[in-house]
């Protein structure tokens, strides 16, 4: 990635000289169809921009990433491209008050999700494109000044092979000559322009609200039109657009409003302002739970959200990320809850979302939410569980502190005093102090420019009788913040674990006594953070421990339940609960939690207990146990339900014995069968997974699953499976196949990742440990940075988790000091997991 960097300081620069006042790009797209003769497809790009001299200066540049430039013209002066253009950027100079840049350039199609990615349908051999820009890979496109405070109108015009639809953000029609052209956008950054072209299936519909309408669409491939639920997700479009307009005051401000499921996508969506791509995953071609509904409802209304926070007003730079990414997760499960079926929507942002924020948060990668981000290499890194997760769970704890009006008139407010403008973090504070009369320069000191989570645990004392004479929260952790938060009182009563009692109360400091719930009996079970109001690791105390131990099934409410659950989790990554015991509690109660998205994560979680926080001596019979349980479940749930969908595949992730496979294999030819159970496609895949990996289904049964599954889903999950067998020379073509070529798709190179990287096969790989070190930086340097993600991730040998990993790790990051800060914090993130997994180990070693 050499040379396509661009620091803040820069941005800062530029933005100083110029304003930009208008794009218009014209693509040639016809290259996309038919046999090439080029190393490298490519097509033809021609970008006018009409920009203004506001500052001191006479020089600046570009951006533009492509194979060649075929002429540069500022202001009617021809530039020569071999001078001006260095592969990355055009150098500018002789600029005057007002001026007219024409670049006309061979951008390259892409093959890794990033700029015009072009895919062709293995089931049908159409090609389709889209295209994908944040953070900044609108340049791999068009020429233009890649930054996000440099908003401007677009006008878009593409040609495109015969038979074709293409859309943009605007409003678009083909004229008599066959090229398409769209309406001039309003002003919007360069990372939310978008193309999309393709024989894509399309549907339309329509929104109206008083005298708004606005026209919908959505499209998918045309080999997966006979799977695509179309009218589900204009009902949640349409219970979006009500949503976002009784509470933000302010009419979508953008038109038409397409939404794209496009395949190979590396995100789950993008926010382009009317023309919003999604990953084609989110097209369920098998029964699934509704957890997967509820999932993409949520990224449906998160995308919307955008429109207001992130399109109409954008963060100056990537610094105040969060003033976009924060507010649409938050917003995505606040509309999910208040306007769609998902009315416990919450209960998965509290189980699953927040998951993910409390990892990111102890990670040596931490960050405030309001970040330094120097350059996109970090901006690219930043688009995380802090930056989403802990941004939107600290926002729904400034609800609770400011009061849901106060919160919702200072969006309104921050819509109309800064519509198609660009804000910072002071500007938001501005107005909420305004509308909640709080002092929000001081919450914000402390919940969004400062890192890392803390812990609250109870502390109680009784009298003679048994009734509270004080209950105090024990507030820990680097950075001491204000709380709103509850505190709720459990008994058992009748089989069940109910709540009888509760207080709010604002947490300050080491100790804050809760005097709401003095005088109170005895409780079995003290929840802190009850209906899950703040951000924090809930902690408990003894008796409440012992109480979840035995009885977490009884809790008869579904968020406080999530959050025991979650609990739990966390104390077994902390190494302060034995990772079996994790694992007993799954087994006792997760055959009775009836919200599904919770039972997946609790899988989820159990499987990681054993492969990553157990002793290693007990690894083979914690996987036993938990294969043990899975079957145990599935042949107890109800036929047909989502529960028994559930159970099958994590029986099928979890078996290790014979009979299990003996089972998979039976359901799969016919000679074994569950009542209720539909042995769909996908669950086919699935259920043969286990069986590729340990080395009970060999290539030929793998391409004949392929043959009857040959789609694109079909030749990933084969390329998954393939790379799966344990088999040395399978690992060392699979390692080539990443490693030392750039052939396959992102969409295959994470399917062969996936593949290698296999618990079951820890000493088959462990020769790889020292080749990793040895490439990754080379692969850093020479690969895209989504791809060069995708490697140093996957291949970290985190499976390796013996001390001497860690100290090659050590190693490596001693001797690299100067890499690239954005590979070395990807590799420290990796060996902070490692270390987090020989601690647990610890923890749990002791049990046996």
């Amino acid at each position: 990635m050499p040379g396509e960097n661009l620091s803040r300081d820069e941005a800062h620069e530029r933005a100083a000289l110029l304003s930009v006042d208008g794009y218009e790009v014209v693509l040639d797209l016809r290259s996309a169809v038919g046999e090439s003769a080029e190393a490298v497809r490519t097509f033809r790009s021609r970008t006018t921009i009409r920009f203004r001299r506001t500052g001191e200066g006479t020089s600046t540049f570009v951006d533009l990433i492509a194979p060649s430039v075929n002429a540069v013209t500022l202001n009617g002066r021809s530039l020569d491209p071999a001078v001006v253009f260095d592969g990355a950027r055009i150098a500018l100079d002789g600029l005057a008050d007002e001026n007219t840049l024409v670049v006309d350039a061979q951008c390259a199609y892409s093959r890794t999700g990033e700029g015009m990615h072009r895919f062709v349908d293995p089931e049908d051999g159409e090609v389709y494109l889209y295209t994908q820009y944040e953070p900044a890979d609108a340049r791999r496109v068009y020429a233009n000044f890649e930054q996000p405070d440099l908003k401007a109108p677009y006008r878009f015009a593409v040609t495109a092979p015969e038979g074709w639809t293409v859309w943009s953000n605007g409003a678009g029609e083909q004229d008599a000559e066959g090229v398409w052209r769209f309406a001039e956008t309003a002003p919007i950054s360069t990372y939310i322009t978008c193309v999309v072209a393709g024989p894509y299936h399309y549907v339309t519909d329509s929104y109206t609200r008083g005298d708004l309408e606005i026209p919908l669409g959505a499209m998918c491939r045309k080999s997966l039109a006979k799977h695509f639920d179309a009218d589900d997700v204009f009902l949640i479009t349409k219970q979006g657009f009500d949503f976002f307009h009784d509470n933000f005051d302010y009419p979508y401000p953008f038109g038409k409003y397409d939404q794209a499921f496009v395949p190979e996508y590396n995100l789950g969506a993008m926010e382009n302002p009317g023309m919003v791509t999604f990953r084609e995953e989110y097209i369920y071609r098998g029964k699934v739970t509704q957890a997967a509904y509820e999932s993409r409802a949520n990224v449906i209304l998160h995308e919307m959200a955008h429109m207001w926070f992130g399109d109409l007003v954008t963060m100056v730079w990537w610094d105040d990320l969060w003033l976009k990414e924060s507010f649409a997760d938050f917003m995505g499960s606040f509309a999910n809850a208040e306007a769609t079926r998902f009315t416990n929507s919450w209960v998965t942002f509290a189980n699953n979302r927040k998951a993910w924020a409390y990892r990111a948060d102890q990670l040596p990668s931490t960050h405030p939410i309001t970040a330094d981000i120097r350059d996109l290499e970090d901006a690219k890194l930043n688009f995380d569980g802090i930056t989403y997760a802990k941004g939107a769970s600290v926002l729904k704890q400034l609800v609770a502190y400011a009061g849901r009006d106060a919160f919702l008139e200072g969006a309104r407010r921050y819509f109309k005093r800064h519509a198609y403008g660009n804000t910072r973090l002071a500007d938001l504070l501005a107005i909420l102090e305004e509308t909640s009369g709080r002092d929000m320069k001081a919450w914000a000191k402390s919940w969004l420019q400062t890192s890392g989570v803390n812990s609250l645990t109870p502390a109680v004392t009784y009298d003679a009788e048994g009734r509270i004479t004080e209950l105090a929260v024990l507030q820990e952790g680097d950075e001491l913040r204000p709380h709103r938060a509850a505190v709720g009182l459990y008994r058992l009563s009748g089989g069940e674990l109910v709540r009888y009692a509760r207080a709010e109360a604002d947490i300050t400091g080491t100790r804050t006594v809760v005097d709401g719930l003095t005088g109170e009996e005895k409780p079995d079970l003290v929840l802190v953070n009850d209906d899950d109001l703040t951000y924090c690791k809930i902690r408990f105390d003894e008796g409440s421990l012992a109480t979840l131990r035995a009885h977490l099934g009884d809790i008869t409410d579904p968020l406080a339940r999530a959050l025991c659950w979650s609990a739990l989790w966390n104390l077994t990554r902390d190494g302060l609960m034995p990772a079996r015991d994790f694992v007993s509690v799954a087994l006792a109660f997760a055959g009775r939690e009836t919200d599904i998205g919770v039972l997946q994560m609790v899988h989820g979680w159990a499987k990681s207990a054993v492969t990553l926080y157990a002793a290693p001596a007990w690894r083979e019979e914690g996987g036993r146990l938990l294969a043990e349980g899975g079957l145990r479940e599935l042949r107890v749930a109800e036929p047909g339900s989502e529960h028994q969908l559930t159970w099958a595949r994590f029986f099928a992730a979890t078996a290790s014995a014979d009979a299990d496979f003996q089972l998979l294999e039976g359901l799969l030819d016919g000679a074994a069968k569950i009542d209720g159970l539909d042995v769909d496609q996908e669950l086919r895949w699935a259920l043969l997974s286990p069986l590729a990996s340990r080395g009970r289904a060999d290539e030929a049964r793998i391409d004949a699953e392929l043959a009857r599954d040959d789609t694109a889903t079909g030749k990933r999950h084969q390329t998954r499976l393939l790379a799966s067998r344990p088999s040395a020379a399978v690992k060392a073509q699979a390692w080539a196949q990443v490693v030392e070529s750039d052939a396959l798709s992102n969409a295959l190179v994470e399917a062969t990742i996936e593949g290698f990287v296999q618990p079951s096969q820890r000493e088959l790989i462990a020769p790889y440990a020292e080749k990793y070190f040895a490439v990754i930086e080379r692969v850093w340097d020479e690969r895209s940075i989504q791809i060069g993600i995708h490697v140093v991730r996957g291949l970290f040998p985190g499976l390796q988790d013996r001390p001497e990993t860690l100290a090659a790790t050590d190693a490596w990051l001693s001797e690299h000091a100067s890499a690239a800060p954005a590979l070395r914090r990807l590799v420290l993130e990796a060996r902070d997991d490692l270390a987090r997994a020989l601690r647990a180990q610890e923890c749990d070693a002791p049990a046996s």
